[in-house]
């Protein structure tokens, strides 16, 4: 099996160093990277077997294409490599929005190759090929959108390679995907964004910031994130994640009349979402139990 990942950054080298460990002998990873650097350290890390110059190098001789890019980008990596996919290549990505992507792979493969839609669900708010590490995708949701033409053998093939990963294969609709995926990824996103900019912009941010303790550093977690790849996310989800940041703006508008008028219905809300929480911590935990020490 030759595997070619394009971007090697936190997913695309996760996704090679848990190939290299965990494939079959045999197996041939080969890289691409914008940047020689990238490509360097990916070779010194052995994230991947070889790296190519360029797309069509990378490609020419894959049976599976992994494209790790920022969202924006795929569009233009798929024109480029299209006419120079082996038949019977099965192409994925690993973008947090789906339908856009499913729209370009319909509209610029050629009916010889497979498109499976990729998101795992996993990741971290550090990013860059130095922060790649074999164990991200263990246990993790990795939801799959195959293109309708998909073979059966291609998507059994998708589904064995993300096993190989340690995470679990999660079928589900596109849009439904990018609806869902908008209300608790990317709306977490925007709203930690959105806190560090209104508390780092205050006046009296220098004693604020000093005062600053684990609640914050938890909370504003996902605004160190990659700053390319989330707004690539935004812009190419703007209706699901504006459908949330609307919902929240309404709870958020309902805690403040609570607040504002003293009234005690405040510590019931406060209870029912602490409730929620328990509950969904609860299951989570369950399907991703905590490392034994």
């Amino acid at each position: 099996m030759q595997v070619a990942i394009i971007g090697l950054g936190l997913i695309g080298g996760s996704i090679g160093l848990a190939l290299k460990q965990t494939s079959d002998p045999g197996w041939k990873i080969v890289g691409y990277a914008r940047r020689p650097e990238v490509a360097s350290q990916a070779l010194s890390s052995s994230i991947v077997d070889k790296i190519e110059a360029s797309l069509k190098e990378t490609v020419k001789d894959a049976e599976l294409v992994i494209i790790a890019t920022p969202v924006l980008t795929i569009k233009g990596i798929l024109s480029q490599i299209a006419d120079h996919l082996p038949h019977g290549c099965v192409v994925t990505d690993t973008a947090s929005t789906k339908l856009q992507v499913m729209k370009w792979a319909e509209e610029l493969l050629p009916p010889t190759v497979d498109f499976i839609g990729g998101h795992p669900m996993a990741g971290k708010e550090t990013y860059g090929i130095e922060t790649a590490e074999a164990g991200l995708f263990q246990g993790c949701i990795y939801c799959l959108t195959p293109a309708e033409k998909a073979s059966p053998s291609s998507i059994g093939q998708m589904s064995d390679m993300v096993k190989k990963l340690g995470a679990t294969p999660f079928f589900i609709d596109t849009q439904e995907h990018d609806s869902l995926v908008a209300g608790i990824s990317h709306l977490p996103m925007l709203l930690s964004a959105a806190l560090v900019s209104a508390t780092a912009k205050d006046a009296s941010w220098d004693k604020m910031s000093a005062l600053a303790a684990s609640g914050y550093r938890d909370l504003t977690r996902l605004a160190s994130g990659n700053p390319e790849v989330n707004a690539h996310i935004c812009l190419s989800n703007q209706e699901a994640i504006l459908h949330w940041a609307d919902k929240f703006s309404k709870e958020l508008n309902r805690y403040r009349r609570l607040l504002a008028s003293g009234d005690k219905q405040l510590e019931e809300a406060l209870a029912e979402a602490s409730k929620a929480r328990q509950q969904w911590l609860k299951d989570y935990l369950a399907y991703h139990p905590e490392p034994k020490l």
